[in-house]
């Protein structure tokens, strides 16, 4: 398959342990990529992201949390504390990756892709707060992203992933 669009497979992230996962492991999948932190006013989304998940319950649909404390210094968390804390207090089953910045100078490479409509292709859209939602398509191509306000279980980001979901079926 010739991969001639921008799409999120090139990109390798750390993993809480430390080893890297390039995302090209989540090939043909449907993918919800989102900036988390355990102290903000939005973290309840934690649970609401997992229940997405559960209700979902589709092999080719998953979700990525990747902390940051870029925004009100709400994620005071790291390593291993970070994934104990969703999963025992919002049951998090998803994959939480390492600690990273989301903006600023030292942006990591994926968000500087999904950001910037020069790298990406489709949109601009620099988190403004935690809980920013990316929506990425089962080819790696961002599709389209919701501002954190728009919680998880919202019809709006059911119906775009279902949307996704079958058009490969």
């Amino acid at each position: 398959m010739q991969e001639s669009v921008p799409n999120i497979y090139p990109f390798k992230v750390k993993k809480i342990n430390g080893d890297e996962q390039p995302l090209s492991a989540y090939r043909n999948k449907v993918v919800l990529i989102v900036n988390t932190a355990s102290e903000c006013g939005f973290t309840p989304q934690l649970k609401e992201l997992q229940q997405l998940k559960d209700e979902i319950n589709h092999p080719d649909f998953e979700i990525l949390g990747f902390p940051t404390n870029d925004f009100g210094k709400q994620e005071p968390l790291s390593g291993s504390d970070i994934s104990t804390f969703c999963e025992i207090n919002h049951g998090v089953k998803f994959p939480v990756f390492d600690k990273i910045m989301v903006r600023g100078t030292q942006v990591h490479p994926l968000y500087q892709f999904l950001s910037d409509k020069k790298q990406n292709g489709k949109l601009n859209s620099k988190p403004r707060w935690n809980f920013h939602k990316y929506l990425v398509n089962q080819h790696g191509e961002l599709v389209d992203f919701f501002f954190p306000f728009t919680k998880p279980l919202s019809s709006k980001i059911k119906k775009s992933i279902q949307r996704l979901l079958n058009q490969n079926s």
